[in-house]
């Protein structure tokens, strides 16, 4: 299980350092909250499937091989997502992973940080830079954003 929630931001905040690469697409795409995508991050490739929408979602993941990565990322044009993620330490134990999209998403800035348990997820409060928790707008999501682009 996954257990994270979502903010927009205002802008890139400053001071971000060096950030990875990371590209998805997606192959499947459930109106339910069920996806089944691709994902290259560096050398890394993966498959991923989830479910559900929101704050507590399943999760399985598992390397492919760069090959098979390639021939699936070309079933996935038109639903694609590219972005660059930058690691923001937050205190206690966790990090804000900050997203800087590109493309069709730029000028899109969102950030995720997962929690252990649902309790810590709900106590949270947010740092005012990390803007608008969109956790539960579904139109926020990679794969609604893959598809429909950034939300007006």
């Amino acid at each position: 299980m996954e257990i994270e929630r979502k903010w927009v931001l205002e802008a890139e905040p400053d001071g971000l350092g060096e950030g990875s690469r990371i590209e998805q697409g997606y192959l499947a795409i459930d109106p339910s909250g069920a996806e089944v995508r691709v994902r290259r991050k560096g050398e890394k490739t993966l498959v991923t499937v989830k479910t559900g929408i929101g704050l507590i979602r399943g999760e399985e993941e598992w390397p492919v091989e760069a090959d098979r990565f390639e021939r699936l990322w070309a079933l996935t044009a038109d639903r694609q997502v590219v972005k660059t993620r930058y690691l923001v330490a937050l205190g206690g134990g966790l990090t804000a992973e900050v997203d800087v999209y590109d493309g069709d998403l730029d000028g899109l800035v969102t950030a995720e940080v997962e929690f252990p348990h649902e309790a810590a997820a709900r106590a949270f409060v947010a740092p005012a830079w990390l803007g608008r928790d969109v956790t539960e707008d579904p139109r926020y999501g990679n794969r609604v954003l893959a598809v429909d682009g950034i939300p007006t």
